[in-house]
C-alpha cells in the first residue's frame, strides 16, 4: 500500500495545515496537538530548542524504506500482542468459568492501566535521555514485560490468574505503546511523516489482522485440533497463537530499537535542567492536572463525542467473540467444539474490520477535502452503531462480514478525525500530556462499562451477549448525534497573535484535510 501523493496545491503541504507535525506523542488513537497557546502557556518562558533532543530530522534529510520499515516495524509486534487480547480474552476468561455478568470487572485492567500508565509515561520519556536514548528505554522495557505476560496469559490455570496476566500485558504494552509514537514523530522530517505514518498504519493493520485469524488459520491450515478437555482449557491454537504474539512483539521491538538510532539532544546540560524540572513521578502527575484545568473548549466537546464512540466500541470487544460462539453458532458450553468455532469466526471478523480500516484509512484525507470532519465523522460514526444493531438480523456465520465493512469505516475514522480536529486546539508545548489526558476520555467510559455493565448484563439484558454488542451500536448513534456541535477553531497558532484564545475564535470547518493517513489497528483498550 502506497503513500498518498502530495499535489503542489496539497493543503498538508501548507504548514498552517500541517497535522503531521503533531504525531510525535500519539496512541492508538493517535495524538494531534498543535501550537495554539492557552493562558497559563504565554506566562511561561519558551522552551530553547538547545532543550529538545536532536532527533527531529533536518528538512533536506530523508529515510529509505527500508530505514522506515526498521522505524516502523515494532508496531506489528506490540499490534499482535492487542489484537490477540481483543479477539480471544473474553472466551479465555469463559473457558476458565467467567459468566457473562463478570466479564466486565475481569476487563477492568485495560482502561484502567491506560488511564494510569499513559499520561505519566507519556511525560517521563519527554524527559528522558540515556544511554538507550530518549524512547528507546521504555519500548525495550514494555516489551520484555509484555512478551512475559503473552507466554504465561494461555497457561492460566485460574480465572484471577488471567485476569492479573491482562494487567501486567496491558500495562507493559502501554509502557511500550505512548514512546513508540513519539520515536517516529521525533526522528521523521516533516516532508516524511505521512510517508512514515503510512508504514506505521500498515504495520499496525497488518498486526491485527494476522493476530485476530492466526486461531482459525492453524486449525484449518495447519490442522491443529483447536478442541479443549479438562487438561487443556483453553484450546491448543490460541496458545500457540499467544506464543507467536510473545516472539514478535519482542522481537519487532529490538530490531527497531537496534535499527533506529536517537540522537542526543543538542544542549544536555539545559535538557538535564528540564528534566529535573518536569521529569519524574511527580511532577508528571502534576503536570496532567494543571493541563486538565486548562483544557481547550474543543477537547471538551470531542470528549462527550468520544466517552459515547468508546462505550459503543467496547461493548463490542467484551462482548461480539462469545456472543458470535453463542448467539449465532448456537454454543451451550464454553468446552465444545461449536464455541471454539464461533470464537475462530469472530477472529476473522475482527480480521475483516481492519482489513477495510486500512484502505479507508488513506482515503479519508480526500473525503475530509470535500465536506467537513464533523461531518465525515459523524456518517462514520453511524456507520458502525448501524452495522452492529444489524446484527439482529444476521443468522449465517458468512453474513457476519457485511456489518463489519461498516465497524471497519467508523474504526478508522475513529483513529483520525477526532484528533485532527484537535490539531489547532491543544498547547504544542504540553502534547505528552494532553496526549495522554485525551485518552481519559477513552478510558473512563471503559472502567464504567467495567465497574457497571455487568448489573446491566444480569438484570437487564440477562446475559444476552448479542444485546450487549447491540447496545454499543446505539452508543455509536448517539456519538454520531453529538458530532455536528463540536466547534472547531478557525486559524492555527501560526496565524493568530500570541495573545488570542481558543476559546475565542469563530467555529468553522474550514481546515476540512487530514495530512497524515490515520492508523489502521485497534487503539489501546
Amino acid at each position: 500500500m502506497g503513500n498518498p501523493t502530495h499535489s503542489p496545491n496539497d493543503p498538508s503541504d501548507d504548514p498552517s495545515n500541517d497535522l503531521s507535525s503533531d504525531h510525535s506523542a500519539n496512541t492508538l488513537p493517535q495524538q494531534a496537538s498543535a501550537h495554539q497557546k492557552t493562558p497559563a502557556d504565554l506566562e511561561q518562558p519558551e522552551e530553547d530548542a538547545d532543550s529538545q533532543p536532536a532527533s527531529s530530522q533536518p528538512e533536506d534529510s530523508r529515510f529509505s524504506l527500508f530505514q522506515l520499515w526498521n522505524m516502523n516495524v515494532g508496531f506489528l509486534g506490540i499490534q499482535f500482542g492487542w489484537g490477540l487480547q481483543m479477539a480471544n480474552m473474553s472466551s479465555i476468561f469463559e473457558h476458565l468459568g467467567a459468566s457473562a455478568h463478570s466479564l466486565p470487572i475481569l476487563w477492568l485492567a485495560a482502561p484502567l492501566t491506560g488511564l494510569i500508565v499513559q499520561p505519566i509515561i507519556g511525560n517521563l520519556s519527554d524527559h528522558t535521555w540515556g544511554p538507550l536514548g530518549r524512547r528507546r528505554p521504555y519500548l525495550l522495557g514494555g516489551a520484555i514485560t509484555a512478551s512475559i505476560a503473552l507466554v504465561l496469559m494461555p497457561r492460566s490455570s485460574t480465572l484471577w490468574m488471567a485476569a492479573g496476566l491482562l494487567w501486567l500485558l496491558d500495562s507493559s504494552a502501554n509502557v511500550s505503546m505512548v514512546p513508540f509514537r513519539a520515536f517516529v514523530g521525533d526522528l521523521l522530517p516533516k516532508t516524511q511523516r505521512t510517508q512514515g505514518f503510512a508504514m506505521q498504519s500498515v504495520m499496525v493493520g497488518l498486526g491485527a489482522i494476522a493476530a485476530s485469524s492466526m486461531p482459525w488459520l492453524l486449525n484449518h491450515l495447519f490442522k491443529i485440533d483447536a478442541s479443549t478437555d479438562l487438561k487443556h482449557r483453553i484450546p491448543v491454537t490460541v496458545e500457540i497463537s499467544f506464543y507467536v504474539g510473545a516472539a514478535l512483539f519482542l522481537g519487532t521491538t529490538i530490531w527497531t530499537a537496534v535499527t533506529t538510532p536517537e540522537s542526543p539532544p543538542k544542549d544536555l546540560a539545559q535538557f538535564e535542567q528540564r528534566q529535573a524540572e518536569h521529569g519524574g513521578l511527580l511532577n508528571s502527575l502534576q503536570a496532567t492536572f494543571q493541563a486538565l484545568q486548562q483544557m481547550p473548549t474543543t477537547m471538551q466537546q470531542l470528549a462527550w463525542v468520544q466517552m459515547f464512540t468508546w462505550l459503543g466500541i467496547f461493548c463490542f470487544f467484551l462482548y461480539f467473540p462469545p456472543a458470535v460462539a453463542r448467539n449465532l453458532f448456537g454454543a451451550v458450553h464454553n468446552d465444545s467444539d461449536i464455541y471454539n468455532a464461533g470464537i475462530e469466526w469472530a477472529g476473522l471478523c475482527f480480521a475483516m474490520f481492519n482489513a477495510v480500516c486500512i484502505p479507508f484509512s488513506l482515503l479519508l484525507p480526500k473525503l475530509t477535502q470535500r465536506i467537513s470532519r464533523r461531518t465525515v465523522h459523524s456518517l462514520c460514526l453511524a456507520c458502525g452503531g448501524i452495522s452492529l444493531i444489524s446484527l439482529l438480523l444476521i443468522h449465517q456465520p458468512w453474513l457476519l462480514l457485511l456489518p463489519m465493512v461498516g465497524f471497519g469505516i467508523m474504526w478508522a475514522s475513529a483513529q483520525a478525525i477526532p484528533y485532527a480536529i484537535l490539531t489547532y486546539a491543544l498547547p504544542h508545548q504540553q502534547r505528552g500530556i494532553y496526549q495522554g489526558i485525551f485518552n481519559f476520555f477513552i478510558v473512563l467510559p471503559e472502567i464504567a462499562i467495567s465497574l457497571g455493565f455487568g448489573w446491566v448484563m444480569e438484570h437487564w439484558l440477562h446475559d444476552d451477549r448479542l444485546m450487549a454488542v447491540v447496545l454499543g451500536g446505539i452508543f455509536l448513534l448517539a456519538a454520531a448525534l453529538l458530532m455536528p456541535f463540536i466547534q472547531i477553531p478557525e486559524q492555527s497558532s501560526e496565524q493568530s497573535s500570541a495573545g488570542e484564545n481558543l476559546e475565542n475564535m469563530t467555529p468553522t470547518d474550514s481546515e476540512t484535510s487530514i495530512d497524515d493517513p490515520p492508523l489502521g489497528g485497534p487503539v489501546t483498550p
